[in-house]
């Protein structure tokens, strides 16, 4: 049998990496920290080169008692409302690399929380767990740019991922609260890449490209995943051909698998248990970003959270395993039986 040697190429750019979280020694008080990005190749190529850092996945805790799907709420019901049991429950049983700590109090139409109840609320998270945290607003760009200046300012030097900078907001006072105080940001742009450029190249100005990470918005298996995997693997490309614009670490929104109906509502038999269907949702959504080169997954079912991290450790070992390469030859003439025999 001829000897299969695949096209090794070699790329002029690189993803440039990114540490979250800062431990004690580093001015923080993490006691681990987390790279992203460092790429050469596409994504899992790894007969041109290993991968430089796992991708890993951060899980969401939210400020208040928010409506769930059933599959979610049956895992973390007992924490509700009370984020730092949240995070620490997300952190020892669901071993999550890193905790979102969503905001959503804040929003005007909502609780409307101070900043000063944010930070309140980031401090008990942050004695809670030692992992790397994400501060994520409520989606008011006026009010998220109050909030997030106040928490970065109270825990300067701890390089937490402020989530998210989007072109709406005055770029350049966030730019250079999140740099004075030694934090990241999400540059957060809704899948054009033309956009992602521009937002970067303003935050360029006040920050270095080791403290930008990209979210390019994900949208759900069969709400336009397609288009999602589509964007985010052109701009992988493009990073690695030298677009140094592009050339910044992925974070993926996977939580927004659940705003899909058919994760959470009922449906004929043929389609349940929605228990096992709501994650595996979840699990589809990330596992296809994964393949476009996404770093950083933030995600909500501690199944689906354990789906994940299993395929990536898969996909980054180094070591060979042995394979009957005659038989996997032999695919196109194996017979498939179903139930009645035929």
């Amino acid at each position: 049998m001829p000897e299969f040697v695949p096209p090794v190429e070699a790329y002029p750019g690189k993803v440039v990496e990114v540490k979250l979280g800062a431990t004690k020694s580093e001015g923080g008080t993490r006691g681990k920290t987390v790279i992203i990005g460092g790429e050469k190749t596409p994504a899992f190529y790894t007969f041109e080169g290993a991968t430089p850092h796992p991708p890993v996945v951060a899980i969401d805790v939210f400020d208040m008692e928010v409506p769930l799907p059933k599959a979610v709420k049956m895992h973390v019901k007992e924490v509700m409302g009370d984020p730092a049991a949240w995070a620490k429950l997300a952190v020892e049983k669901f071993s999550a690399d890193i905790v979102t700590v969503h905001l959503i109090s804040v929003d005007p139409l909502i609780k409307d929380a101070t900043p000063k109840e944010a930070v309140k609320t980031v401090e008990e998270v942050a004695q809670a767990v030692k992992v790397p945290l994400i501060i994520g607003g409520c989606g008011d760009p006026v009010k998220d740019m109050n909030v997030f200046q106040a928490v970065a300012e109270a825990f300067a030097g701890e390089r937490f991922l402020i989530s998210s900078i989007t072109r709406d907001m005055d770029v350049e006072r966030c730019a250079k609260f999140i740099k004075k105080n030694g934090h990241v940001a999400l540059s957060f742009t809704p899948m054009d890449l033309n956009m992602a450029r521009e937002l970067n190249r303003r935050l360029y100005n006040h920050l270095p490209r080791e403290d930008i990470v990209m979210d390019l918005t994900t949208a759900a298996l069969g709400y336009g995943l397609e288009y999602a995997f589509t964007t985010m693997e052109r701009a992988r490309l493009e990073a690695l051909t030298g677009d140094l614009e592009l050339a910044h670490p992925m974070s993926s929104g996977t939580t927004n698998a659940w705003a899909a109906r058919e994760a959470w509502m009922k449906m004929a038999p043929e389609w349940e248990p929605r228990e096992l269907r709501g994650p595996l949702w979840e699990v589809v959504t990330a596992l296809t970003l994964l393949l476009a080169g996404v770093d950083l997954f933030m995600m909500m079912h501690p199944a689906a959270v354990k789906a994940v991290n299993d395929v990536v450790r898969q996909l980054t070992k180094t070591s060979v395993v042995n394979v009957n390469a005659e038989r996997i030859a032999e695919w196109v003439s194996m017979k498939v039986y179903g139930e009645d025999g035929g």
